[in-house]
């Protein structure tokens, strides 16, 4: 009994940081771009929720608060790399390590509760009757909806086309005359924007905003995108890909309950996910590998 109720809570958390995965996808598919900030930026987001719902500022407003921050964020991250030339990777770990003293100052320490506070998942229980649980599943999966109906709309637009087309092939845009700097800036200001408000939800759902709280979540995101591609595959349309990626972090998060069911220490948990990611992403060219062994001369 105990097993299932810890699937079933691993599955309404999958929801929440399936919203990030969303994020990551940006950077990481589309944009073909390795942004490190991700961890400072979804700390970020968890950090100024916390603090405008202990000053009273409604839980709902704070989300839209930590999408903005989360954009302003990305925006940074955008200008380093284009405007400044630092290399993307760097860019991104500049502006990780400068929101490790942000989120500082914002919060004024280390970490603030939300214990007694209002939240998102507080205000759903009490006016649908619901459970911690359900309620967190039903936020996660009305978010999500919306982010990817938004995100399906988005990159169909010709904007958001030419930032699929900058992450695809990016000195082909640039000899049509597309500005690709313009467009990698939109993509990390979306992609950080869906960072931050994914921790502005976890640190409503688990009731607290820590410095620390983005820790991993990279290797996180990146794990839900790959399990999401390898169990869901490509099929279909764009919408069906960017929905595999939140079923990719519900996965995640199962497997996660599961193998600390069965006894794995908390404190191994940042090294069997990077384990789980190096071997999914490694599989691709093992069978590239392979087959072409097997393929007669």
């Amino acid at each position: 009994m105990t097993l299932i109720t810890n699937l079933y809570s691993a599955l309404a958390q999958g929801t929440l940081w399936g919203i990030m995965a969303l994020g990551v996808y940006i950077t990481f598919r589309i944009l073909d771009i390795a942004d490190l900030s991700c961890d400072g930026t979804f700390a970020l987001g968890g950090c100024i929720s916390a603090v405008f719902i202990t000053r009273g500022v409604d839980p709902f407003l704070t989300l839209l608060m930590a999408l903005a921050a989360g954009m302003i964020a990305g925006a940074v991250t955008g200008i380093l790399h284009t405007r400044l030339m630092i290399p993307a990777i760097l860019a991104g770990i500049l502006t990780m390590i400068a929101l490790w003293s942000v989120n500082i100052r914002i919060m004024g320490g280390p970490n603030i509760s939300l214990l007694g506070e209002d939240t998102v998942f507080t205000k759903i229980i009490y006016s649908l009757g619901l459970d911690q649980t359900l309620a967190t599943l039903v936020v996660g999966l009305v978010i999500g909806i919306i982010v990817i109906a938004a995100l399906y709309w988005f990159f169909g637009t010709e904007i958001g086309s030419a930032v699929r087309a900058t992450g695809n092939n990016e000195f082909m845009v640039r000899a049509l005359g597309g500005n690709t700097d313009t467009a990698k800036v939109l993509g990390l200001v979306i992609s950080n924007g869906l960072i931050s408000l994914s921790g502005a939800l976890v640190a409503q759902n688990q009731g607290y905003g820590d410095i620390k709280m983005g820790t991993g979540s990279i290797v996180i995101g990146l794990a839900s995108i790959v399990i999401g591609e390898v169990i869901f595959g490509k099929r279909f349309n764009f919408a069906y890909i960017l929905a595999s990626l939140i079923g990719g972090s519900i996965v995640y998060r199962m497997i996660i309950s599961l193998v600390l069911h069965f006894g794995l220490s908390t404190d191994d948990m940042k090294l069997f996910t990077a384990i789980i990611v190096a071997i999914a992403l490694g599989i691709p060219a093992l069978k590239a590998k392979y087959s072409q062994r097997r393929t007669p001369a």
